[in-house]
């Protein structure tokens, strides 16, 4: 017997990406890609800090690839279950620090619209710079530009989450 849960596996299964992999396609993309690695991995801020951002970049954009390789990641830098699956509603969960906190809506207020001004207000700059210094405000700058680098890249390109690098792409 069949059920509706099996088809639905079988058919997520077989899906190809819509593009080859972009990195061969494109092989500056690794330059810049490195490049912003580099950058964001300077040690001004915590790289769980910069995996919950990441994390909710994903969320937000409602990309099923980046969330699965975020959490991923997180949970082998070590990070528990319930801080992952928080990082959807961290407003009210109890398991983040103010400074976590401030970096989260620091990625909610770029990649949200804000049709009543601008989108990171001084209130919340303000509320950032009391956790960050300036070099660690710009990398926050530059880890929500890194996972923006790549999120055109898995909304077109459609790479297959938790599957190994090479097989996300279609040949």
């Amino acid at each position: 017997m069949t059920t509706t849960q099996d088809t639905r596996t079988t058919t997520q299964d077989t899906r190809q990406s819509r593009l080859p992999n972009p990195a061969v396609l494109v092989p500056e993309m690794g330059q810049v890609a490195g490049a912003l690695f580099k950058a964001v991995g300077n040690g001004s801020v915590p790289q769980t800090t910069v995996g919950l951002v990441h994390l909710r970049a994903g969320q937000l954009v409602g990309n099923t690839y980046l969330t699965t390789l975020h959490t991923g990641n997180l949970r082998k830098a070590g990070e528990t279950e319930d801080r992952i699956t928080a990082v959807a509603s961290w407003r009210d969960a109890p398991h983040f620090t103010a400074a976590e906190r401030a970096a989260l809506a620091l990625v909610e207020a770029v990649l949200t619209p804000n049709p009543h001004g601008e989108r990171v207000p001084d209130e919340l700059y303000a509320e950032a710079s009391a956790h960050y210094d300036d070099k660690a405000l710009a990398t926050l700058a530059m880890a929500i530009g890194q996972v923006c680098f790549f999120i055109p890249v898995a909304l077109i390109g459609r790479p297959l989450p938790g599957v190994a690098p090479a097989e996300q792409w279609r040949d």
